[in-house]
């Protein structure tokens, strides 16, 4: 019997990793038990490791400390080189969209201080003299990218490791898990393990393993090849002259990636006809093993590679690599705690293990170190899927990623594939009256309201076409009445003699009073934002909760944790409920025709009421995300339908229409309301985000509040501020860096265009507090003047909130 603290299951670079941060961090009885050779499947990666070519910033320093620890640390530690090569890469095209989203991305690693050089076709020629330019509109370019042999990068992690005392068993293959009181027990085929963390660090058996520990792990193994060239003279020439090795390219346009590898070049291609490799398992003789060439799938993607870099002809191939690597539905590596375990963390799904592997073996032990992640976690967290994301969902959104591995990534997005998971119990209502649906969390949920039946987005840097059609929704909303389905919200009650109790402590402000509506954010234990609820207190002793769609898992598992301790029933009651919104000035002459319940004096702003329409029970809270006098109408799912169309019925005569969610997103703009997983995120605290009014520290203990009143009091906190833009074609909308004096000192987190106020308008983190002069934006590389505003654009005095 081996004992443990914390059990890696798993090797790679993603598990070996975890380790070597972990003891480094001064974790004692850290055991990796792998199935094969440490290093399996180190040997397919042959890209580089696109140090900082991302949309997000998360996953741009996940890349950046890779970079660091493979080309800095690892070869500081241990005296010997662990095979990095600084090439630096570029990206082609001849896409117009894909040149704004160059520029936005650039955008972004000017904040992030990782800055990007946007190419012209004649640097495209001065950096890699064997691209032919045809065609090319320009490109951008990583100078401190390269590429890594996997293998020693591994060894080295693992060699540290042990010396800081973790153990590894190679050939041990994992075959039960099971939880046994305060421990897990693994059972291998060398022995029992028992340990008190479990990691599912196990890649291309990561669905396997998290069966095993009772999950379902949105992950697919997807076959990818490569082809290694014989000597190409072009570049065999260049190594004689001493020239510096060739930047990676990458054609996103055609799908392919091509390196120097020695005196010849690597070609990597990725086919839009992606395939599936073992779904339902792995078979049980694999190891590192290959699998055979299939030219045939990837034939006219050489073909275009080699039209673009003609040297790549002159090389015979050597040898092709095939072999599987996993895909998740969004391409993300799923990082974190998993959700409903205890002491149990995932840390596996990575596409681009040797990209990403150091860097998330850095973020997963600062998570389970400290009790929260480095930086914001939403993009990588192991929750951001619910049990919706089965079979069929994970299948076909690892194929669609897989194809569009090189996709342009647009702002409002909509992917195809995998969609109608979770349906409102309106959907089809939804539909007949023009909705063009979206997805959030596997929901679908409206976007906007069209005129014409079958009608589409388009994708676009720009103003997209349903700009107008959002005009005229949000015009139905300020001056009569819209109405929304928000059946998406996460739900919760919690009922029991310490509901109070519960409340007051599960964030950083207190209950209110029975019969009243709050907001209050839990924290994590350095005082960032974890949680947004809005908390409807229906008697003390029972309170009704809502929070974001995709923090469903994610507040679930903390409201669990939390109740431990307390007398009270906690249930999720996401999938019983359904939500409408009835927002507007008429909104209350339309309710009216439904109840006689008093609805003027007796039914104040941030109140809740249980009232009766249509002979249904509805919970009505009068609250308002966009600015306008409101209400959110909660009742039983099988109910929804009957009070939708009482409503439309009575609200006819005040010419009643619908909203979506990107209307509304502009009316909360317009109001200064902040967003979770946008605005409201796990770096920064309330207080720094604007919404210090709701943060209550005296009085009542809860997570984060020694750290947040320590970090209220300190001169470099951060500051959020609402911008006015001065634009021409395009909107803010997130991820633009703002300059002061020419340095870049802040964020776009969230930002559109308020059709009420006329306002191109943003929310923004500066790093320097106090900055109100001298601002600008830089969106798509064009700069733009920003002035802070004192107050929301839009009904500052609340007055129609309060009406």
């Amino acid at each position: 019997m081996t004992n443990a603290q914390v059990l890696i299951i798993g090797g790679g670079v993603m598990g070996v990793s975890l380790m070597y941060h972990l003891t480094k961090a001064g974790w004692k009885d850290v055991v990796l038990v792998e199935k094969n050779d440490l290093t399996h499947g180190s040997t397919w990666h042959a890209a580089g490791l696109c140090t900082h070519f991302a949309h997000n910033a998360t996953i741009q320093e996940l890349r950046a400390t890779s970079v660091r620890l493979y080309r800095d640390t690892l070869p500081q530690e241990t005296g010997q080189d662990v095979g990095f090569h600084p090439s630096g890469a570029m990206r082609i095209t001849r896409n117009p969209d894909r040149m704004d989203e160059f520029a936005h991305v650039a955008g972004l690693s000017k904040f992030t201080r990782y800055e990007l050089e946007i190419l012209t076709p004649g640097r495209i020629a001065e950096l890699h003299p064997l691209a032919n330019l045809d065609g090319l509109l320009g490109g951008i370019y990583e100078p401190d990218d390269g590429h890594v042999d996997p293998t020693l990068a591994t060894n080295a992690m693992a060699r540290i490791a042990t010396q800081n005392g973790g153990a590894i068993q190679r050939y041990n293959p994992v075959l039960s898990i099971r939880r046994e009181g305060d421990v897990w027990r693994i059972e291998t085929q060398k022995g029992a393990i028992n340990a008190r963390h479990i990691v599912n660090a196990a890649g291309t058996w990561g669905w396997e393993i998290g069966h095993m520990m009772g999950l379902n792990i949105p992950s697919v193994p997807m076959l990818h090849q490569y082809l290694v060239t014989d000597t190409v003279p072009e570049v065999a020439d260049r190594i004689a002259a001493g020239k510096m090795e060739l930047p990676i390219i990458r054609d996103p346009e055609e799908s392919w990636y091509v390196r120097q590898e020695r005196d010849g070049l690597i070609l990597g291609p990725y086919e839009s006809e992606a395939q599936p490799w073992s779904v339902d398992g792995v078979p049980p003789d694999f190891g590192a093993d290959l699998m055979p060439p299939d030219f045939d799938r990837v034939e006219h993607i050489i073909e275009a590679a080699m039209a673009r870099i003609p040297a790549l002809g002159d090389g015979g191939v050597k040898s092709v690599v095939n072999g599987p690597i996993t895909f998740t539905p969004d391409a993300n590596p799923l990082i974190g705690p998993a959700h409903g375990l205890q002491n149990a963390w995932l840390l596996t799904g990575s596409s681009m293990g040797v990209m990403e592997g150091g860097g998330a073996g850095w973020f997963l032990a600062h998570w389970m170190t400290h009790g929260a992640p480095p930086m914001d976690a939403l993009a990588v967290d192991s929750r951001r899927f619910g049990k919706w994301a089965d079979r069929d969902y994970r299948v076909a959104k690892a194929v669609e990623c897989f194809g569009l591995q090189f996709g342009v990534h647009y702002p409002y997005e909509e992917r195809p594939a995998a969609r109608n998971k979770r349906l409102s119990p309106i959907h089809d209502e939804m539909l007949e009256r023009g909705a063009v649906m979206g997805a959030a969390y596997g929901w679908e949920r409206p976007n906007w309201f069209s005129d014409k039946t079958g009608d589409t987005a388009t994708h676009s840097f720009r103003r997209p076409n349903w700009f107008e059609h959002v005009a005229r929704e949000i015009d139905t909303v300020t001056n009569h009445v819209g109405l929304a389905d928000l059946s998406v919200f996460s739900k919760f009650e919690v009922n029991g003699p310490d509901t109070r109790e519960f409340i007051d402590t599960v964030g950083a402000n207190t209950a209110p009073k029975p019969g009243r509506i709050g907001l209050t954010h839990a924290l994590t234990p350095a005082g960032g934002t974890r949680s947004e609820f809005t908390v409807a207190m229906l008697t003390d002793d029972h309170a009704y909760l809502t929070s974001a769609a995709a923090a469903e898992e994610m507040d679930w598992d903390l409201l669990k944790e939390h109740a431990v301790g307390f007398n009270v029933a906690v249930s999720n009651v996401t999938e019983d409920r359904g939500v409408l919104g009835l927002m507007g000035p008429k909104s209350r002459a339309t309710l009216a025709k439904l109840t006689d319940q008093n609805l003027d004096d007796g039914f104040p702003w941030l109140s809740s009421k249980i009232i009766q329409i249509a002979g249904k029970t509805v919970l009505a809270l009068r609250m308002s995300y966009v600015g306008e006098l409101g209400w959110e109408l909660h009742a039983a799912r099988s109910d929804l339908r009957d009070i939708f169309l009482a409503i439309e019925t009575a609200g006819k005569e005040h010419s009643l229409g619908f909203y979506g969610a990107y209307a509304a997103n502009s009316m909360r703009l317009e109001k200064g309301y902040r967003g979770w997983g946008a605005d409201l995120t796990t770096e920064r605290t309330p207080v720094e985000t604007g919404v210090g009014f709701l943060v209550k520290p005296e009085g009542h203990e809860f997570t984060g509040r020694e750290a947040l009143k320590a970090r209220m009091s300190r001169d470099n906190r951060w500051e959020m501020v609402l911008l006015e833009l001065e634009t021409q074609e395009v909107d803010p909308f997130y991820a633009h860096p703002v300059f002061h004096n020419g340095k870049a000192v802040g964020i776009i987190t969230s930002g559109g265009f308020g059709h009420r106020t006329g306002m191109a308008l943003a929310l923004a983190y500066l790093r320097i507090r106090g900055l109100r002069d001298d601002l600008t934006v830089e969106i798509l590389g064009k700069p733009c003047k920003a002035t802070v505003l004192s107050t929301p654009p839009y009904d500052p005095d609340n007055l129609r909130l309060r009406a």
